[in-house]
């Protein structure tokens, strides 16, 4: 096995080795060198996953991470609380892997909402098992999820996932919306093999009260298929959702906001679509990550990761945390890069960064 499929970082910095914070100004917020700041906090709280999907995952998964590797709910909502309170930190979603897969996820819920009352808290999840568990993560204080599904054909599904999962992760769904945890938000990652399923999706999601989002694929998954002349872009949706709809572009109401948005028919429903690959929009990524494993990691693409975990399980106080927290962000590259010709894919899967 690969490292990549083993999702391991190539760069992690211990607690003596804080990133230079050489010519950074005395500000409390999460600033980078080019001017951005982070405002929007994504957690993974797992690698486990209960699918193993082709654009994400090997097929046997990714190692269990020990328990006692991982974050408990204490230490996750400890920073939850430092980034809100210190760092200007004004939404967090969970990630994973699946966050379901965690038995203690309500208890995360819930503690993060104490440590930071009225801050939004969504999950993003492969729906599976979500029906069941929705009210009492609605009840901890979750606002609302995403939901991944990138397809309605069962097989094309199956394929994908690598798992005959599609009526389990339909229930998950209906469940969000039963419990109220809205808006509901699909997310579609773009896959040759599943394009002429995609104008399906969109019609069963204006149906049924979700907002969906297609998202170009980046070369993130651990079998490192990806390719960029055989991947679906934006574009080549756009046409393939136009020979069913009227597409009206009206681009994106906060200039950070990852998906641009098309009016369908009309309106007033909407269409999203995540262009990471084709239209960056790296120049106001306002994101910050933390690792399973505690880590801080600026972007999706810097294998830059600087180690939390042990300054929380040493006594470190919140300050020297969000100084820590500050001078990681501080690091953070000015894009991707995946069109330069020198672009090297990160170390990390996507099930072993978090979504």
């Amino acid at each position: 096995m690969s490292t990549l499929a083993l999702g391991m970082p190539s760069v992690r910095r211990s607690p003596s080795e804080a990133p230079s914070v050489d010519g950074r100004p005395d500000v409390p917020g999460l600033v980078d060198r080019f001017g951005r700041v982070a405002h929007d906090l994504r957690i993974s709280i797992t690698s486990a996953c209960s699918l193993r999907c082709t654009y994400c995952m090997p097929a046997e998964g990714l190692p269990v991470i020990p328990r006692d590797e991982l974050l408990s709910p204490a230490e996750i909502a400890r920073l939850v609380g430092i980034g809100v309170g210190e760092l200007g930190i004004r939404e967090v979603r969970f990630t994973g892997g699946e966050p379901l897969t965690r038995p203690d996820l309500v208890e995360i819920v819930r503690q993060s909402a104490l440590a930071a009352p009225g801050t939004p808290l969504s999950l993003t999840t492969n729906g599976i098992g979500l029906g069941r568990r929705a009210e009492a993560l609605r009840d901890a204080g979750l606002s609302r999820v995403n939901v991944s599904l990138d397809t309605l054909d069962r097989e094309h599904f199956t394929r994908l996932t690598r798992r005959d999962r599609l009526p389990a992760v339909l229930a998950g769904i209906a469940g969000a919306l039963r419990a109220g945890l809205g808006p509901v938000k699909v997310n579609a990652v773009l896959m040759r093999e599943t394009l002429h399923d995609a104008p399906e999706l969109l019609a069963w999601a204006i149906e049924h009260g979700c907002r969906l989002r297609f998202i170009e694929q980046m070369p993130l998954d651990a079998d490192e298929a990806w390719r960029r002349d055989n991947m679906v872009d934006a574009a080549e949706l756009l046409d393939e959702l136009g020979a069913r709809f009227a597409l009206e572009p009206v681009g994106r109401e906060d200039p950070a906001a990852p998906a641009e948005e098309w009016l369908v028919d009309g309106g007033p429903d909407t269409v999203g679509i995540i262009a990471s690959v084709t239209r960056p929009f790296c120049g106001a990524c306002d994101r910050t990550r933390l690792t399973a494993e505690g880590s801080v990691r600026s972007c999706l693409f810097g294998d830059d990761e600087t180690d939390l975990r042990a300054l929380l399980r040493s006594g470190a106080s919140d300050a020297v945390l969000a100084a820590r927290w500050r001078a990681a962000m501080w690091g953070k590259k000015a894009g991707h890069g995946i069109d330069d010709l020198d672009f090297v894919r990160p170390v990390r899967s996507m099930g072993g960064i978090g979504g």
